[in-house]
């Protein structure tokens, strides 16, 4: 690992960005392209629409709390290949069914495997480049950039197939999905296994290591808000757009230009990203995302659809890039698997209160408006509050 270029460090950032490409940008999100399309093939409300995203942030939860208890003794590297697994085999049954509590039961599967995939390569990305914050910061928001590749291809690819073969063809998608996860399972594999032992070793995840939990409250506080309000726009905006009548072409474009943009989002947030130590890059992130998604409630046309899709892009990706180089940077090392698996829980939390929320908002008001302006107001209120999280003192990691 000496070469000067490190071509082959920044190799392996991009094979561990495949985890969240499909843990994240097509095992989750996608959701929200063929939410329209199951909800009137299925006959569901919003509600029951919303049910759906949430059972997957469940499943994430306890997926969260596995990789907690399990990370120092399984290690990274064996959670990240297994979760990938447990996705890829959730997202082929997904296809194979149209019952409402076993398309939960695959949802609740799909965020299990999610959880060890976001937290372990997490942590193997935050090992490299240990000795140049620039280079870390850069290649933590470069691997949890990686979901908007799976955003891209799945906003390309979905909409299109959805309104040429119409409503019933939505188990293709996920066909799709799963044959899309067994690739990228074969591939960060090999990612994983050329990441330094001596960089990404976990056993330096000490048993009786504590995190500073107090002393990292309003991080923790503004990460969740963060949750419950980003999920709604990604879960309801592509149904917000049906509603209005938005043509396909317009939600490809806005869909991918939100792909697009995640992708690019590691380069113009780095500066802020390696100069913060407490939580204004959280707080920062957490602000542009509320503003994205605010904007097309108030801009009206696909000019404000795609300007929206384009902030929250460049804006969302950062706020688990921003929690992570938050512990790694204030933390011994002996702790970034637990701060990371910390903050996956709080955040899987909020991702289980928005989209049944919204959904049921949704279903007494019919409107999806109302839903995504709160969660809007959610998203700023997240960034107010981690504005005031101080960088933590030597003495508290």
């Amino acid at each position: 690992m000496s070469n000067p270029d490190h071509r082959l460090e920044w190799l392996i950032v991009l094979g561990l960005s495949l985890g969240p490409a499909i843990s994240n940008g097509i095992a989750r999100f996608a959701y929200g392209l063929v939410l329209p399309a199951m909800k009137d093939d299925l006959s569901w409300n919003y509600t029951e629409a919303g049910w759906i995203n949430t059972a997957n942030a469940m499943g994430y939860l306890l997926g969260a709390l596995i990789a907690l208890r399990l990370i120092r003794s399984v290690g990274p590297r064996k959670l990240f290949v297994v979760g990938m697994a447990v996705t890829t085999v959730s997202l082929f049954l997904s296809a194979i069914t149209s019952h409402f509590w076993f398309l939960t039961f695959c949802r609740i599967m799909a965020g299990v495997g999610g959880a060890p995939v976001f937290i372990a390569g997490g942590v193997l990305a935050s090992s490299m480049f240990v000795t140049n914050p620039v280079k870390n910061a850069l290649a933590i928001a470069m691997y949890f950039g990686g979901a908007g590749l799976g955003m891209l291809i799945s906003g390309m690819l979905f909409p299109l197939i959805i309104s040429t073969q119409g409503v019933s063809s939505w188990p293709v998608t996920w066909l799709i999905s799963g044959a899309l996860s067994a690739v990228a399972l074969g591939l960060s594999a090999k990612a994983v296994k050329l990441v330094p032992v001596s960089q990404s070793s976990s056993a330096s995840i000490g048993p009786t290591a504590k995190l500073p939990v107090g002393k990292m409250s309003l991080a923790l506080l503004g990460y969740f808000l963060f949750a419950v309000g980003y999920i709604v726009y990604i879960t309801f905006v592509v149904a917000w757009m049906n509603s209005n009548n938005v043509s396909t072409a317009v939600v490809i474009l806005m869909w991918s230009t939100m792909g697009i943009f995640v992708i690019l989002s590691p380069f113009p947030w780095k500066a802020v990203m390696s100069e913060s130590r407490g939580g204004f890059a959280l707080s920062m992130a957490s602000i542009a995302t509320g503003i994205g998604t605010l904007l097309p409630l108030f801009m009206h046309g696909s000019i404000g659809l795609v300007l929206s899709a384009a902030i929250f892009g460049i804006s969302f990706f950062i706020a688990p890039s921003a929690v992570t180089s938050f512990g790694k940077k204030n933390l011994d090392q002996s702790l970034w698997g637990k701060s990371v698996a910390l903050f996956t829980t709080v955040f899987a939390v909020g991702q289980i209160v928005g989209p049944v929320l919204a959904g049921y908002i949704a279903d007494q008001t019919e409107s999806i408006r109302i839903g995504l302006f709160g969660a809007g107001l959610v998203l700023v209120a997240a960034g107010f509050i981690a504005i005031f999280q101080k960088p933590l003192a030597p003495s508290d990691a």
